[in-house]
């Protein structure tokens, strides 16, 4: 199992795990409704079962596996129904987080450096998107997001956010690989938004996010064959 993963060395070995998993996920090599065993996973990392196990076990917590009595875990199938939910969520989490942005940002040099930062995650997204490069693009796009969600101040929050755009990225991206060539189709409006947020303009960066999740929403939909609510 895993043969071209990632390395997997003896320190953090359950988050170095859990995370290894989530980008076989993200990345196609482990699809919706495969199933496998804590040992068969063990194996193809050469560790022993504990730490998978606890790996496991936090990646179904996050909404990624399912338990399979009997037969170990199996990853989560999620319908359209289930995307629309979680973008409305998305939606709502992200107009509080620049709602607090515009009223209370954070200020002075610390802060400057961490919105320079998310700006240039921001960038490197966009720069994949444009590219239709659907891997690097869905790396950089969690950690921006992860890294803008937490200029909130809020950690609960931020991962509350963080695990929406996972799942997210999780129901479409067999649908995106299926699309062909995506240049010029994925949305790669990241630094518009770091603009509006810089401005402290929440209203700006909510009518981003709404376009945003209109069209991103619409490409599945065409991918689906499945209609619009």
């Amino acid at each position: 199992m895993a043969p071209d993963g990632p390395t997997v060395t003896r320190s953090t070995l359950r988050q170095q795990i859990a995370d290894a998993l989530r980008d076989e996920i993200l990345s196609g090599r482990l699809t919706p409704g495969q199933e496998f065993t804590v040992k068969e996973i063990a194996d193809g990392y050469g560790v022993s079962a504990t730490p998978v196990r606890e790996a496991l076990v936090d990646l179904t917590a996050q909404g990624l596996l399912d338990s399979a009595q009997h037969r170990g875990f199996r990853v989560h199938e999620y319908s359209l129904a289930d995307h629309r939910a979680m973008i409305e969520a998305r939606s709502l989490v992200a107009d509080g987080i620049f709602r607090g942005l515009a009223e209370n940002a954070p200020q002075g040099p610390a802060a400057a450096e961490a919105l320079a930062g998310v700006r240039r995650r921001g960038e490197e997204a966009a720069r994949a998107a444009s590219a239709g490069d659907l891997n690097v693009l869905i790396g950089y796009d969690l950690r921006f997001w992860r890294e803008l969600s937490a200029l909130f101040g809020n950690p609960y929050l931020s991962d509350f956010f963080h695990r929406l755009r996972v799942q997210s990225w999780m129901y479409t991206v067999p649908h995106l690989r299926r699309a062909g060539d995506l240049r010029g189709r994925l949305w790669a409006g990241h630094c518009e938004l770091v603009d509006a947020l810089a401005d402290r303009d929440a209203r700006s960066a909510h009518a981003i996010i709404a376009a945003y999740n209109a069209d991103s929403l619409a490409l599945v939909e065409r991918l689906t064959g499945e209609r619009p609510r």
